[in-house]
């Protein structure tokens, strides 16, 4: 995704399940999982091509989302429409015909 459809992190507000974040420094893109109060972080999970890896994640602190992290714009996370890749698609049709 391009840059201009990112924005800072202003507020802890913005930061909801499900919301896209990119590095300010990096071209990654994560989905931000829930808050965890015993490790005080947001779980940030992978996320490439329509596609969330579960098996991965990562505890961020909100300071350091905030310092150094980018937050997808609520505009642009409306309009978006997930495309789904062909091999994700035949594992989706082989697993509803099991």
């Amino acid at each position: 995704m391009k840059n201009n459809n990112f924005e800072n992190i202003t507020d802890a507000y913005q930061l909801v399940s499900g919301a896209r974040i990119k590095g300010k420094k990096q071209d990654e893109i994560f989905e931000l999982g829930e808050y965890d109060a015993n490790k005080r972080g947001y779980t940030v999970f992978p996320y490439e091509e329509g596609v969330k890896f579960n098996d991965f994640s990562v505890v961020i602190a909100e300071k350091e989302l905030k310092n150094n992290y980018l937050i997808e714009s609520a505009k642009t996370a409306t309009l978006r429409t997930e495309e789904v890749s062909p091999s994700m698609m035949l594992a989706n049709r082989y697993l509803k015909s099991a």
